[in-house]
Order: structure tokens, then sequence, then C-alpha cells
């Protein structure tokens, strides 16, 4: 629960606005449910069987599990009939054990200015760690983010366009692991602050940090807002630490994606457990679950 206005008065840059993109289902597969065993919580007591169940988690764009079924029907050719089998049984074993395929490398994607997703942020993190970008963590391929991209090309001999193509991503991803960490601070937010809400609660939550980043009030970093001084309960009390979920994670890569569910919201609280008079005063955008929205 956000708790008070401390640090509205940090300027920060502000990005460019969204693209949102959004997670690709997959075919032909059986849906799998996870049952969500949550501890209690004393903001959030919301029945665990209304929490949203996950399905198979794939990253952003990433092509559905296609299960080859062509088989050979002519007379005599049982060669083929074997290899369709062969193939069909195959991917029904991937599935009963429950095998992912992994996500696809942000180097098979062209990023460029305008788009908003989780690649942005790891192209973010890679150009940083090696000294190539220095703002704040956004997930938005702004105009830094393109100079950034731009320096990358020029000192290894690329196209100088700002377009992160394959083959400048390719050569980013051999030259810096991508560890993924603003991704898992948000999740672990996420979870801290809503794991008893739905998951339009949980993206909703990832939605407020953004919008934060993006506001003239706030910092322009996903870590700097998360971890300003007396913002979010969970990470004042612990429960920040505690590990996310995969629903957590989903919910993150929503919000990065541009997703909000409270159509602009800057802060939320529990109404049933607020102390704060501020937080009461403020206008409620909307209502999700056990908390009000508000800006």
């Amino acid at each position: 629960m956000i708790k008070n206005n401390i640090g509205m008065d940090q300027p920060n840059e502000i990005n460019e606005k969204n693209m949102i993109s959004e997670l690709d289902s997959v075919s032909e597969m059986k849906e799998m449910k996870v049952v969500s065993h949550m501890n209690s919580n004393e903001r959030t007591t919301v029945d665990s069987t209304n929490e949203e169940l996950d399905q198979l988690t794939f990253a952003d764009n990433m092509e559905p599990i296609t299960v080859s079924r062509k088989v050979t029907h002519g007379k005599g050719n049982m060669a083929g009939k074997r290899a369709g089998r062969f193939s069909m049984l195959l991917g029904a074993c991937a599935l009963t054990l429950g095998l992912t395929v992994a996500a696809p490398s942000a180097g098979a994607q062209k990023l460029e200015q305008g788009v908003r997703s989780e690649h942005v942020l790891q192209l973010q993190e890679q150009l940083s760690d090696l000294g190539y970008f220095d703002a704040g963590m956004t997930g938005y391929y702004g105009t830094i983010t393109k100079g950034a991209v731009r320096k990358f090309q020029q000192a290894q001999g690329l196209s100088a366009d700002g377009v992160a193509g394959p083959a400048t991503l390719n050569r980013l991803n051999k030259k810096a692991k991508a560890e993924g960490e603003t991704l898992r601070q948000l999740a672990k937010l996420i979870h801290g602050e809503a794991r008893g809400e739905s998951f339009e609660g949980q993206v909703a939550v990832g939605a407020v940090v953004m919008n934060r980043v993006h506001s003239n009030a706030f910092p322009s970093s996903i870590s700097k807002v998360i971890f300003q001084k007396g913002q979010f309960t969970a990470v004042d009390d612990g429960q920040f630490n505690t590990k996310p979920t995969q629903t957590s994670y989903r919910a993150a890569r929503k919000a990065l994606n541009g997703a909000d569910p409270t159509n602009g919201a800057l802060y939320y609280y529990n109404p049933k457990i607020a102390t704060s008079e501020w937080s009461k005063s403020r206008p409620t955008l909307l209502t999700i679950g056990q908390h009000d929205f508000t800006r």
C-alpha cells in the first residue's frame, strides 16, 4: 500500500508515451491451472479462489508451440505415418511433462523508438552495463535509448541508425548478459503489495509504478520509484523480499507493456486499514479489489 506523498518535489526527465504489446496465446495447448497458496495479508484479504489462474507463461511476441501432424497417407508409406505419429508423441510428452520452450532473446526482435516492453528494459540494462546508457530504466524506447543504441552501433562497426534490429541485439547479447533485475524488482513489489488481489489488481499496482516513472512528480526510473522512501509498505516491512510468483511476473510484464487498468493513477490505498488522511482526501478514480486508486 502507498502510504503518503513523500518525494513529490523531485523533478525528472519525461520519457515518451507508450506502445503496448500483448502476450501471445499458445495454440492447441490444454489450459493448465496453477493453484496459488497465499499467506494471509492484513492489507489484502481476497478469497484465493478469485485469483486468476496462470496458464503456461511465455514472453511477449513468442511464437506458439506447434507440433507437426503432417502424415503421408499414400499406400504403403508406413515410414511417413510412423514419422508423423512420433512427432505427435514427442509433442504430447512435452506437454505432459510440463516442458516449456525458452522465450526468444531480444535479439529475435526489432526494437525502435516508441516501443514499450520488457525487451526494451532488458536492452537498457545491457547498454547500462556496457556504459552507453546512464538514464533511468523505464522500459520505454525514447530518444535517450536511441542515442545509446547509436553509440553502441558506432563502437561495434554496425549501421548506426539507432534502431536495435537483430544484428545489433545479437551483438549486444554477446557483450552483456541480460539479468532482468528491474523486471524482478517490479514483480517483487507487485507480489508484496497485491498478492491477494486479482490479476487485474496486480497489474494495476504495476501500472501505478509505471505511471510514476512517466510523471514529473517522481523519479524517472522504475527502481528509484519502487525504493523511494516511505512510498510502498511492502518495501518498508520486508514483504518486498518474498519470492514473486509467475502471476506477479506476468502482471509486471503487462504493466511494462503499457496495460493500465487504473487510467493513470499515481496512488492507491486500502480504505479499510489506511490511516493517512491525505490518501483518503484524494478523489477516487476507481476501486479494484481491496484498493482505491487515486491521482
